[in-house]
């Protein structure tokens, strides 16, 4: 029986995500991505589908396709995500909706799907993103910071709800990394932010992934409901 690891990443088309498959992929599991566009990694270990986190009928499709050729499903990392750094008497409900969706429904209802799957075998990982710019309260970034805030509280109620079942729940809350999400942030806001943290600089994708790694580990089946925000934030 092939024992290969299978692992889902949501938003694989750049940034983050898309450095988090070609590293899994390169280390030999099975990795699954999904993103908006069409995929921008070619693996012999990668499948990508097309799709929106948040369309409900479409995260169903794609699990039960998982599901049939995969069979199991062992790590669920959803790094998937959206943000608006504007005034909050600048920005649109539209804007904040399309944040909610996004960030939190996409969240929830891959943890729900995933849950369903790991189950069956007693065991899974989920590692979802949140924000420094939650704890900082950064202003400009309300609706990103609430929609990270609710990924947070949705991390420690799976964690409970999801325990029983073999399945840990944790969160990494990255700060600044040099990806499309913060390239349009005026400089000085940013090393203004880079400044609040106990390690005033840049993150990395190696950052983030030395979390995940230890997050993901079997060893770690006794660490869950968990967040650790990176640069010395807290």
């Amino acid at each position: 029986m092939d024992d290969t690891r299978v692992m889902l990443i949501t938003g694989t088309r750049k940034g983050i995500g898309r450095w988090l498959v070609e590293h899994y992929a390169e280390q030999g599991l099975m990795v699954i991505g999904c993103s908006r566009g069409e995929k921008t990694f070619d693996h012999a270990n990668y499948r990508h589908y097309t799709l929106d986190v948040a369309d409900e009928n479409q995260v169903r499709s794609m699990f039960s396709d998982i599901r049939k050729t995969d069979k199991r499903l062992d790590v669920l990392i959803n790094n998937a995500g959206t943000a608006s750094m504007n005034h909050s008497i600048l920005t649109p409900s539209k804007t904040v909706r399309k944040i909610l969706e996004t960030n939190t429904l996409g969240t929830f209802l891959f943890c729900r799907e995933a849950a369903k799957l790991m189950k069956k075998r007693g065991f899974g990982r989920i590692v979802n993103f949140g924000t420094v710019a939650t704890p900082l309260k950064l202003e400009g970034e309300a609706a990103y910071a609430a929609s990270k805030a609710a990924v947070l509280t949705l991390t420690q109620i799976f964690a409970r709800e999801f325990a029983e079942m073999g399945i840990t729940v944790n969160a990494v809350g990255p700060s600044p990394i040099l990806t499309d999400l913060i390239r349009s942030v005026p400089e000085e806001r940013i090393q203004a932010i880079l400044q609040r943290q106990a390690i005033p600089r840049f993150g990395e994708f190696r950052d983030v992934l030395n979390v995940i790694e230890f997050f993901i580990q079997p060893e770690s089946d006794f660490v869950t409901g968990q967040t650790i925000f990176l640069g010395g934030v807290s």
